[in-house]
């Protein structure tokens, strides 16, 4: 029923419904809500994507942000953007996470019981992790960055970026943290998944309360700024977390996203750390891993030399690494016994998957030679310690406490028999392969935090042995210091996530993480020398994820030999294409049409010349002919193509086209500067052919491995 609406007295305007005709104050309520109109045309006038960067969660919907934004009560509320993922981490990490710790310390004495304890919270987490993500929406497992990388790149997943897939992925990711270091997973992907997902629905709220048409080209810089939230929340780093996101999420970055991507990692790492303080964990913002290395002389020269050969240690072994990773999770996809468990039951996959891993993890038994008491943060805390663990117990056997100690966590990585260097190549060595099977575990996690403690280990397994080699330090100068493992696993923590990830971002990562750049110089020359041999070995873990899991994916030229760029679209397109001329015949055009399957087809102007005019949609020419009275048909008046498209059939120009000549580089960064599907190559306005991810893949593996000579 529609609402009464009347006139004022004395008024000669338009009618007004009666709840504001007779409503209080009504003057006073009209000036308020043209006020509000002014502030919004101007607040929007600056840029509205600005605001919609800082994330309003005041409204649900894009109906109730538009009604706070017209009414005269308290307005939109903002906040940073990181404020709803903040909320999300500190749940877990502050009470779910030492809930497994107080559970084994306080069942009692009873092994069998501690046993079951410390394995079967995090197997009745993993199993209900796995199996409600996957019940809501099946795309809520993994980190989420291999198929962000593919959005990004121009391919279209459907309900990938649906807020249904947000609460799947925020309870998944809740327990997923919750075990702690016993599964050993992080949260970097899933956090730029979510963050993705938010600036998806706010776009979504934007056009609708702006009144505008969906922009494509808007909509892939909220994204790009969404996914340098994820890091920045996750590390309150926000410079690296802009540069690290690009590196990995972009083959081409535009620098009018800089500040975008800037402005809310700010206020999503400003938030993180604020909540810290709030929660009572800190008494002011600070590092998240403070350190307390020599800023006179934090290295001497020689040293350079050790920490190159760290970073070519870390190259070699994130190849090892990726190889290893990438065929175990093919092998579990095309195993009948694994990949049956995954089809069907994915649940009990993970539940076996969590019992080997906590199993191996359990304190008294293998776990007390790797420190599997100790969390994530604090197997970085001790890594970072800049005091050499070797020295300090060659005269002195330090005790293994009941509980670990706050004042010396180190303890846990020592045990008498095993020693510093036992108990570090033990971790390794467990770690390599566990990390691996952890990957395969159908659920919400992030698989970067993992790497980066894996990297520290080498780093300060390296650091402990050149503190036994030189004790006093090594002489530069006149002058001696001793060595500082801590460096060492400062720069092996950003040479091997950087060697994995294929990013140089994880240098300046380590700086903001640790809140000093005393080692800038010899951590950069170590991540240098890790990509350049990875980067040359393997695709990086998102690229590999990529791979197996068969996204569409259009891959780098590697190498860039020089006789690559001879290589021209002429030696690889696709020479048979199905085109349509304006003077063909309806009857021609329904055999093209239902003898093919393509989504378009090229129009040319005539069959003559064959000069490239447009496209025609498929779903277009069927709706345009099934609306054409049946006069096509055999004996009848003959009716061409270019009447059906003077009836109003769309046709779309062809804006960018490619020559025989183009070279195989310059066809292939046209695709990823304009994230293009499909180009079609003319000669002289003809059509001659047309090229596509297919054929570019093609093309990019005869240069990168040419075919055998016959």
């Amino acid at each position: 029923m529609e609402e009464l609406v009347g006139l004022r007295e004395g008024s000669s305007g338009n009618p007004v419904t009666l709840q504001e005709l007779w409503g209080p104050c009504p003057r006073l309520r009209r000036r308020i809500g043209g006020g509000l109109e002014w502030l919004k045309q101007k607040l929007f006038r600056v840029g509205e994507d600005w605001y919609f960067l800082t994330n309003p969660r005041g409204a649900h919907g894009p109906d109730q942000l538009h009604h706070e934004l017209h009414r005269g009560a308290s307005g939109p509320r903002w906040a940073p953007e990181g404020c709803r993922a903040c909320g999300c981490s500190l749940i877990p990490d502050s009470w779910l996470s030492p809930a497994h710790k107080w559970l084994y310390r306080e069942i009692g004495d009873s092994h069998l019981l501690r046993y079951l304890s410390w394995t079967v919270y995090p197997m009745a987490l993993v199993s209900f992790s796995s199996g409600f993500s996957q019940s809501i929406t099946p795309f809520s497992g993994g980190s989420g960055l291999p198929e962000l990388k593919t959005i990004l790149s121009g391919v279209v997943l459907e309900d990938y970026l649906d807020i249904k897939n947000f609460g799947a992925k925020v309870v998944g990711l809740t327990c997923t943290l919750a075990t702690g270091s016993t599964i050993f997973l992080g949260k970097v992907g899933p956090f730029v998944h979510l963050s993705v997902m938010i600036a998806a629905y706010l776009g979504r709220v934007r056009t609708k309360t702006i009144g505008e048409p969906e922009n494509k080209s808007k909509q892939n810089e909220m994204l790009v700024a969404a996914a340098a939230v994820g890091v920045a929340t996750v590390f309150a780093a926000p410079f690296s977390g802009v540069l690290f996101s690009i590196e990995v999420m972009s083959s081409h970055f535009s620098v009018w996203d800089y500040w975008r991507g800037f402005f809310a990692a700010t206020c999503g790492a400003f938030m993180f750390r604020l909540l810290a303080v709030f929660n009572s964990e800190q008494e002011t913002i600070t590092s998240l891993f403070k350190t307390s290395f020599r800023v006179d002389v934090p290295f001497d020269l020689p040293e350079i030399f050790f920490f190159v050969a760290l970073g070519a240690i870390c190259g070699v072994l994130s190849c090892a690494y990726l190889f290893c990773q990438r065929n175990f999770l093919i092998f579990v996809k095309t195993n009948p016994l694994t990949s049956k468990l995954l089809a069907t039951s994915k649940p009990l996959y993970s539940a076996l998957a969590a019992l080997i891993l906590a199993s191996i993890t359990y304190p008294p038994g293998v776990g007390r030679f790797m420190a599997s008491r100790l969390s994530m943060k604090q197997h970085l805390d001790t890594l970072f310690d800049n005091n050499s663990w070797a020295l300090m117990t060659r005269n002195s056997s330090p005790p293994w406490p009941a509980e670990p100690d706050p004042q010396n966590l180190w303890f846990e990585w020592y045990h008498p028999r095993f020693t510093i260097f036992g108990t570090l190549a033990f971790f390794l060595v467990m770690k390599f392969w566990m990390l691996i099977l952890a990957t395969t575990i159908p659920m919400p996690a992030g698989y970067f935090m993992p790497i980066f403690i894996f990297g520290a280990a080498v780093g300060r397994l390296i650091g402990e042995a050149l503190s036994v080699a030189f004790p006093e330090g090594i002489v530069a100068g006149g002058v001696t210091n001793p060595i500082m493992p801590g460096g060492y696993a400062l720069a092996g923590a950003a040479a091997f996530s950087g060697a994995v990830t294929h990013t140089i971002s994880t240098a300046l990562l380590a700086f903001e993480l640790t809140g000093q750049i005393v080692h800038a110089l010899p951590v950069l020359m170590a991540v240098l020398a890790a990509n350049a041999i990875a980067q040359s070995c393997q695709p990086s873990f998102y690229d590999g994820t990529i791979i197996v899991k068969k996204l569409p994916y259009l891959p780098w030229i590697r190498g860039r030999k020089i006789s690559s760029h001879r290589v021209i679209v002429e030696h690889f397109m696709n020479c048979s294409i199905t085109a349509l001329a304006k003077d063909m015949p309806l009857e021609e055009v329904v055999k093209v049409i239902t003898s093919t399957d393509k989504a378009e087809y090229p129009l040319e102007e005539s069959t003559e010349s064959q000069i490239l005019v447009g496209t025609v949609r498929r779903a277009h020419l069927l709706q345009a002919l099934q609306a054409e009275p049946p006069s096509w048909a055999p004996g009848h008046q003959v009716q061409y193509l270019q009447d059906v498209l003077a009836g109003g059939c769309p046709m779309e120009p062809v804006t960018l086209q490619l020559s025989p000549e183009t070279s195989l580089h310059e066809a292939h960064n046209l695709f990823e500067l304009l994230n293009l599907q499909s180009l079609f190559v003319t000669s002289r306005g003809r059509a001659v052919g047309s090229v596509s991810w297919v054929e570019l893949k093609k093309a990019i593996s005869n240069v990168t491995n040419p075919p055998a000579p016959k």
